[in-house]
């Protein structure tokens, strides 16, 4: 199940849409709470908190101007009235995953995948990059956070299961959530326009 849910691509012609909750949504300490209003101004980071909270990710392929095969993986969690949301787009280049964060794609994050002992996928975030116009830089890791995802499939349940904790090697805890869903795969060869960026990023 987790290799069809990662399968969406624009040779097997098809998406993913999760639905489910979040048991929770947690967050560090009081003052990470400025860092993360700053990362929801462009849905690079969540600033709530929450248990039970209704969620979405959806994932369709398109290919972006660049001509590269991208699959989105757009996240909107409903704690208040106005949902939350956390944008994401991947691609494959020189055969690594590459995630660009951000409705306008300022952070191009290296993303290191494995599989567990128990079929479970494990994904960690590693070097990040900045662009911005002619700006471009290496993000420095002190001012940002390392993510590690866990996703899984309960076969007892039928449910997928997913936890994230993002941490920064100095402050600790930022941000994390764990819960589960369920996937309805549709036919898809291109992403709706309100998934995808307001601008695409040619660097990598």
């Amino acid at each position: 199940m987790l290799q069809r849910r990662f399968g969406v691509g624009l040779d097997a012609g098809y998406g993913c849409i999760g639905r489910g909750t979040m048991a929770h949504i947690k967050r560090g300490p009081w003052w990470t709470i400025p860092f993360l209003r700053v990362g929801k101004i462009r849905n690079i980071l969540i600033p709530d908190l929450g248990t039970n909270v209704p969620f979405t990710i959806e994932n369709y392929p398109y290919r972006d101007p660049f001509g590269r095969e991208t699959i989105t993986f757009v996240r909107e969690y409903r704690v208040r009235r106005r949902p939350s949301r956390f944008d994401a787009t991947m691609i494959l280049s020189d055969g690594k995953v590459l995630d660009y964060l951000g409705t306008h794609q300022h952070l191009a994050v290296d993303l290191d995948l494995s599989v567990e002992r128990d079929g479970s996928l494990r994904l960690r975030s590693d070097a990040q990059r900045f662009y911005e116009g002619p700006v471009a830089f290496r993000f420095p890791l002190l001012f940002s956070g390392r993510a590690e995802l866990h996703e899984s499939f309960d076969d007892a349940k039928n449910v997928y299961r997913i936890r994230l904790e993002v941490r920064n090697d100095f402050f600790g805890f930022l941000f994390g959530y764990e819960g589960e869903f369920t996937c309805d795969f549709v036919p898809a060869s291109d992403a709706p326009d309100r998934l995808k960026p307001r601008r695409h990023e040619r660097r990598v």
